[in-house]
């Protein structure tokens, strides 16, 4: 009988306390053995023994995402990324500026629908990020804000030495309290001194390759991880912007010729995370490590709503539409009535199709006929 009531706490015991199952056996053997003594030792026993059940958290975690008890339809499968360090206030209002008249229902200056299914969404203002980050010295990172206009979370930082502000996007695993800096401006005379007025590449690279700081590609070593990445010398960066994403410093050119400057060449090559080996100037910037929110493609909105609060409305298929609205519609049943697939507009979705020719595809010369008798030669060869 009292190994019966013994039984259900041992799982009880593993749940609310986190012991090992090893333990609980060996909790539960000893107080077999005590208790075997006497009636009244085998209800001290189990009234010490039996822990109240934890209750039940209202969400629950997975090992990246957060989903929540079904109260309610839109809930059901709601899946958001777990950001706890996360500002709740309001933004730095000097900052940001309303986003109003900047085509919210994808229409160009004439009025003209450019882009589809884009229209409504919760009134937003637009962050001013800083991408070329030229200001130099250290900078405190005040906190981690949500920016509704991108995928990954921003940075407000603070100039110790001015005291300006500035917003730029956040480094995955940067927090508040965290210090970068900025070397565009080239190195910094302490640092000189330090390295014994040369440069040592492996003390250049301690000192200045942290995450979140922003270098020229040159002064970055290869194979580091980067976002933010510029593709010209004196603009800010363009490419690895996005909740994620980043970049691998793969190479740097040599010097040849005269088309070199300095020690080294004039151009680095950096891989996308497409595959896609990219040759962007030497004096272009980069930021250290990996944009923030990587676990943003993720997600589940659970709703439709939450889509439309986002500016996006829904995409609706061809076949569904009247023969008026769309070269699939109209017919009966689902029909694209023996149509291959296009797009609204009628141009070919399959097949190889290309909108515009090469510049030397199909291109024919004519052969004056006193040499060749006419004979038709491409401008490849024979």
């Amino acid at each position: 009988m009292l190994q019966a009531r013994l039984g259900p706490l041992t799982g009880r015991l593993r749940q609310a306390a986190g012991l090992p199952c090893g333990l609980a056996k060996t909790l539960t053997t000893s107080a077999t053995a005590k208790a075997s003594t006497g009636s009244q030792q085998q209800d001290s026993i189990v009234s010490s023994l039996s822990i109240p059940a934890a209750p039940e958290p209202a969400e629950r975690t997975s090992a990246f995402l957060r989903t929540y008890k079904p109260r309610t339809p839109g809930v059901r499968h709601l899946k958001r990324p777990i950001n706890d360090h996360l500002w709740k206030g309001r933004p730095f209002l000097p900052l940001t500026f309303p986003k109003k008249g900047h085509g919210k229902g994808g229409r160009n200056n004439q009025g003209r629908i450019t882009v589809r299914h884009r229209g409504g969404g919760v009134k937003r203002r637009i962050r001013m990020v800083d991408f070329e980050r030229w200001a130099p010295g250290a900078h405190l990172v005040e906190r981690i804000e949500h920016d509704p206009g991108r995928s990954a979370h921003i940075a407000l930082l603070t100039n110790q030495t001015t005291g300006r502000k500035s917003y730029i996007v956040a480094a995955e695993g940067m927090r508040a309290g965290d210090v970068v800096q900025s070397y565009r401006e080239g190195i910094p005379q302490d640092l000189l001194d330090i390295m014994g007025g040369t440069i040592d590449p492996g003390i250049l690279a301690a000192r200045t390759a942290h995450r979140g700081n922003c270098l020229p590609l040159h002064m970055i070593p290869v194979g580091t991880l980067v976002y933010n990445v510029g593709s010209q010398a004196g603009k800010g960066a363009v490419f690895c912007r996005s909740a994620g994403t980043y970049a691998v410093i793969t190479s740097r050119e040599e010097r040849s010729g005269d088309d070199a400057k300095g020690s080294g060449g004039r151009f680095v090559h950096v891989r996308l995370q497409s595959g896609e080996v990219r040759r962007v100037s030497k004096d272009a910037c980069a930021t250290i490590g990996v944009a923030s929110n990587p676990h943003h493609h993720d997600r589940q909105l659970g709703k439709a709503g939450r889509s439309r609060w986002l500016n996006i409305r829904p995409t609706v298929r061809g076949v569904a539409m009247n023969r008026v609205d769309h070269p699939h519609g109209g017919g009966r049943g689902k029909s694209k009535s023996n149509r291959h697939p296009t797009s609204p507009w009628g141009t070919p979705a399959k097949g190889g199709y290309k909108t515009r020719r090469k510049h030397n595809v199909n291109r024919w010369v004519i052969i004056p006929r006193a040499r060749n008798m006419g004979k038709r030669r491409s401008k490849g060869g024979d």
